[in-house]
């Protein structure tokens, strides 16, 4: 018997698609981060992040398929990402795992990702 995916183990895109939604409810008034998505509605966004998040942590490869590879620097590069906005992202990161109520180890293994990656962001003083 193979083992789950950390996909199929978090609970799959019910889990991330709570997680984004809740991210982007918490960017939607945000006045740091608010500015760096230039589109009126946050949902193209949102539908981008749960693609990714659902192919990096082992689920469908949607993401890839509709937008080649990932690049998240290059992708991010043509906005000023500082040490304000990784820490107000991680924030409402923070809040949409908080509302999956994953498991202490599975929590912690995301959530060491997602801070490598806000920090791996940050392109400006």
């Amino acid at each position: 018997m193979t083992q789950p995916t950390f996909y199929e183990a978090i609970g799959g895109h019910d889990t991330i698609k709570l997680i984004v939604d809740a991210f982007y409810e918490g960017v939607a008034t945000d006045e740091v981060l608010r500015p760096l998505y230039p589109e009126a509605d946050l949902g193209p966004a949102a539908l981008r992040f749960t693609m990714f998040l659902e192919q990096y942590w082992g689920g469908p490869t949607t993401y890839s398929e509709q937008r080649g590879h990932p690049r998240l620097r290059m992708r991010h590069a043509p906005f000023q990402v500082n040490a304000e906005a990784r820490d107000h992202w991680l924030t409402h990161f923070r809040t949409g795992l908080d509302k999956a109520a994953l498991s202490p180890e599975l929590d912690a293994e995301f959530w060491a990702y997602v801070q490598h990656a806000a920090t791996f962001m940050v392109n400006s003083e």
